[in-house]
């Protein structure tokens, strides 16, 4: 079953990955920014218009949790004694999820927006986790920390497959729209995996 797992999961991440290795291709060369009107100055124009507001909102709120998933990351790798297999899939997180947070980043400096950060977000709410949760992780070791971190990044997934699902649905800007997509495919892979993982433990 898990080797079955791993295969698919391993396709899906495949897909996501190209999906979002294209659409920042595609950013380098069509970001807003680039084509921008320009002033008499020869300074760019480019305003907000270009995204609507779920496209900011989707940005500023994916930042700061992608930032806690790259904490939570990085509390499991820092512990001794834990599953091999965790440890890959915190790597894979925290690979992923970092680049991801430069994008949006851009995008919102491009399109004049804030970048906000996690005092922005309400734990508790779209998956984030309270001081508490990450106090809970940062206390565990061994088998017990393979535990929690899978328990809480699956709930973590689940924030951001459903942030990432109104931002398709919402959202006018088609690179955003595309990483959403992206977002989506890989942690719902990621999701499966830590599942079936829980379930062997």
């Amino acid at each position: 079953m898990l080797r079955t797992t791993r295969t698919l999961r391993s396709s899906l991440i495949a897909a996501a990955v190209l999906t979002t290795a294209l659409t920042l291709s595609a950013c380098s060369s069509t970001s807003p920014a680039a084509d921008a009107p320009t002033s008499d100055t020869g300074e760019s124009t480019a305003t907000s218009s270009a995204a609507n507001a779920a496209d900011v909102e989707f940005a500023q709120m994916m930042i700061p949790h992608h930032e806690q998933a790259v904490q939570m990351s990085e509390d499991l790798l820092a512990k001794l004694d834990t599953d091999p297999r965790v440890v890959a899939l915190a790597t894979e997180i925290k690979a992923a999820q970092e680049p991801e947070i430069t994008q949006l980043t851009d995008w919102l400096t491009a399109w004049g927006a804030d970048t906000g950060g996690m005092a922005d977000m309400n734990h508790g709410t779209d998956g984030m986790m309270s001081e508490a949760d990450m106090m809970t992780l940062s206390d565990a070791s061994g088998a017990d920390a393979d535990r929690v971190f899978l328990e809480l990044m699956i709930t973590h997934h689940e924030g951001a497959i459903a942030m990432a699902e109104t931002h398709i649905d919402e959202g006018s800007n088609a690179d955003a729209q595309a990483l959403s997509a992206a977002i989506v495919a890989a942690q719902s892979a990621e999701i499966a995996v830590m599942t079936d993982l829980l379930a062997a433990s």
